[in-house]
């Protein structure tokens, strides 16, 4: 009766890992279907595959991520930062998903929350160029130039060909620049009234 017993827990087992490894399949099978969506611009399709995938496999992380992606094409940030969230719940070792969720958190112009995603990207991987040229971008919005600059130089020290983070630096300097114009015209300054009114022409 004990090996009856071994024995019919043993098929259960086989049965049970089998059902798992089919689960599996069928959960990649999906996933790999809305990365064919999502690299032909299909959203949309994209989207309905990836839910699919996670619905056989609710902690597929990457399916989150990618949904999460799929989701900030179409603008549509409360979705996006719901699945970058879920994704960092099962996969909190990955700054790629702080960063871009960060970035739907900028677009939301929720700065301060973007600022501290891209902190936790770079202090994950230092070499983030795109981390720190986004803090920088979300600290210029806040009016913290400084901070800003400091960010952007970040970036161009890992990345020397980074246009972005070139513009960004030069739009930082320029509205920096103006702050300090306008004051200095304000207190009877003539050159830095007449600068301040070229850069507003």
């Amino acid at each position: 009766m004990k090996k009856t017993g071994i024995i019919f827990l043993s098929f259960c087992l086989i049965g049970v890992l089998s059902s798992h490894t089919a689960q599996a399949a069928d959960a990649q099978l999906y996933f790999d279907k809305g990365n064919a969506y999502y690299n032909d611009n299909d959203f949309d399709g994209a989207i309905k595959d990836y839910s699919e995938a996670i619905s056989i496999d609710p902690n597929f992380a990457a399916a989150y991520y990618n949904r999460a992606l799929a989701y900030y094409k179409k603008e549509k940030f409360d979705e996006a930062i719901s699945d970058y969230s879920k994704a960092i719940e099962l996969r909190a070792d990955n700054a790629e998903i702080y960063h871009f969720r960060g970035l739907a958190y900028y677009r939301k112009g929720l700065y301060n929350n973007a600022i501290e995603d891209e902190t936790k990207a770079v202090s994950m991987n230092p070499d983030y160029a795109a981390a720190y040229h986004n803090r920088g971008v979300a600290y210029a919005k806040k009016g913290q130039y400084e901070k800003a600059i400091e960010d952007y130089n970040k970036a161009l020290g890992l990345l020397p060909n980074y246009a972005d983070a070139y513009f960004s630096r030069g739009v930082a300097y320029v509205r920096k620049a103006s702050e300090d114009f306008k004051k200095a015209c304000e207190k009877g300054n003539q050159y830095a009234c007449e600068n301040l009114k070229q850069l507003s022409e």
